[in-house]
Formats: C-alpha cells, sequence, structure tokens
C-alpha cells in the first residue's frame, strides 16, 4: 500500500467515524423534549427510542441509523474500491458504538452494522434480517434476538475468511467477524439476561 493509499483510506476512516459518531436517537429524542440517557434502557439507539418515544419514532431512528452507515460505506466502496469500504463501514460502526459527542457511550451498533453490510455484501444483509426475523418470533426479545444475528454473522465471516465461503471472500469474511464481535460486545448484558432465564426456566 503507498503512502497516498494509506492516507487516503486514514481520511476515509476519520470521516466514517464522524459520521457515525452522530447519534440520531438521541438528537431526535431531544427535538422532541427527551433525554433517552434517562429514560427506559438509557441506550441511544432505535429500539429504546421506539420504548420511549413511539413506535414510528423508533423506526425513522432505525432508518437513519442504517443509512448513515449505508451511504459512506457505499460511497467509499464507488469511489475508493472495497478495501475503502471495509474500512468506512467498520468506522462508522465504531463511530456510532463509543461516540464522542455522548462521551464514549454509544448505541449497540446492530443498526448501524447492517447498514454497512447492505453496502458491501446484500446478501449477507438479507440472511441477518431472515435471522433476525425469526429469532424474534422465537426468543421474544430484540436484544437477544441481535445476538442470535451477531453469532450467525460471525459463523459467515469465519466461513469467506476460510476459503469455505467464497460468495463472501477472505476480506469480507474477516471484516463480518470483527463487526460482529464489537456489536456483541455490546450486548454482554442481553447474554447475561438470556442466560439466566434459561438457568431460571
Amino acid at each position: 500500500m503507498t503512502v497516498g493509499g494509506a492516507l487516503g483510506l486514514l481520511v476515509v476512516a476519520v470521516v466514517a467515524f464522524l459520521v457515525g459518531a452522530v447519534n440520531p436517537a438521541t438528537l431526535v429524542a431531544r427535538a422532541l423534549g427527551v433525554d433517552l440517557r434517562g429514560a427506559g434502557s438509557g441506550n441511544p439507539g432505535a429500539t429504546n427510542a421506539g420504548r420511549v418515544l413511539g413506535r414510528k419514532w423508533g423506526v425513522l431512528v432505525l432508518v437513519l441509523d442504517v443509512a448513515k452507515a449505508y451511504l459512506p460505506t457505499l460511497l467509499a466502496l464507488w469511489r475508493f474500491g472495497l478495501w475503502a469500504a471495509l474500512v468506512a463501514g467498520l468506522a462508522v460502526v465504531l463511530g456510532h458504538v463509543f461516540s464522542p459527542f455522548l462521551r464514549g457511550h454509544g448505541g449497540k451498533g446492530v443498526a448501524c452494522a447492517l447498514g454497512a453490510i447492505l453496502a458491501v455484501a446484500p446478501l449477507v444483509a438479507l440472511v441477518a434480517l431472515v435471522v433476525f426475523g425469526v429469532a424474534v418470533s422465537v426468543v421474544r426479545f430484540v436484544g437477544e434476538a441481535s445476538v442470535v444475528v451477531t453469532l450467525v454473522l460471525v459463523g459467515i465471516g469465519a466461513l469467506g475468511l476460510g476459503g469455505w465461503l467464497p460468495v463472501v471472500g477472505r476480506p469480507v469474511g474477516g471484516w463480518l467477524v470483527v463487526l460482529a464481535l464489537v456489536v456483541l460486545s455490546r450486548h454482554r448484558r442481553n447474554v447475561v439476561a438470556w442466560w439466566g432465564r434459561h438457568r431460571r426456566a
């Protein structure tokens, strides 16, 4: 990689991170006179926004979260190629999860990750949506369903990284694994809660 190429990727990463750091849930809630940090679960994401502000606002936040990852990642893909898109997609998700505008306390990254994957690997995004729908219908909790999806993405990514899923490929496979692990790290409480419910059952 040339110095110019490395510098270009750094610029893409910084811009995408800052885009991801802008939190639609917080902005929409503030416009409605609500502080999400002290309402519901306190998480500045679409699920909590829907719970606190109402379903239509939750859907709006969801769409904005997906779009803020999809558009920069797709633009990077069109303009600079696959590696730039992978950098942009990961940076957007990291910006959302560790938003400096929220003192490092961002959302859980599910919708953002979906937007980034939709730009790079639409078929994988479709699989993730189907798995999520099935998981929600079975476990009845969005957080736990998100954990299921991230685990499936780790599996898909690992297959691609190992060369056993050519339609995904090694670079995208490794990227999917990293994205999924970032999102999974934000769902530790959901994993603990799920485990607790199953132990009591």
